[in-house]
């Protein structure tokens, strides 16, 4: 009886609010180490697949990607994760799995909508090698290259962390 308890405990330890925060800060740190670029070495710090493994885990993201087009894979959010201050809504993974052309710029970007300050993610841009975007339309970047998905109205912003935003 005793251990049925101490095992309904742990459930709910692991459910409570500062366990959820904890798993939402080591999912962004994963994130934020695959945007991140290590001058020194002309890499990004980390790769991008395991952190993206783990929003996948943590039912963030679904293991097929939202829609490949080209060489570059969108993953719309399933619920908005906390990134930078902002709501992380979309992951952009550019990678080459096989050759259909011209100019595959590996790397990724996050998409976020905004709903504060976006200083933080500027901030990171410039030490981290990327591009930041503070009025990103996803209409016009989705819709209009006829992607099939779309985002709510809404403002948003697009940190993009690519192997052109590093070497440009």
């Amino acid at each position: 009886m005793k251990r049925h308890f101490a095992l309904a405990l742990l459930a709910c330890a692991a459910l409570s609010p500062a366990a959820f925060a904890a798993d939402e800060a080591a999912l962004e740190k994963g994130l934020t180490d695959a945007l991140r670029y290590d001058r020194a070495k002309g890499e990004r710090v980390a790769p991008s697949g395991p952190a993206l493994q783990a929003y996948i885990q943590a039912g963030y993201l679904d293991l097929k990607p939202s829609v490949r087009a080209d060489y570059t894979d969108y993953r719309v959010l399933k619920k908005p994760a906390p990134f930078m201050g902002q709501s992380l809504v979309l992951v952009e993974e550019e990678y080459m799995t096989q050759y259909i052309g011209c100019c595959v710029d590996e790397g990724v970007s996050a998409v976020v909508r905004v709903s504060g300050s976006t200083a933080a993610m500027e901030a990171f841009a410039k030490a981290n090698a990327c591009r930041f975007e503070p009025k990103y339309d996803p209409a016009e970047a989705l819709t209009a290259n006829r992607l099939g998905i779309g985002l709510p109205p809404g403002r948003y912003a697009k940190l993009s962390c690519h192997e052109n935003d590093a070497n440009p």
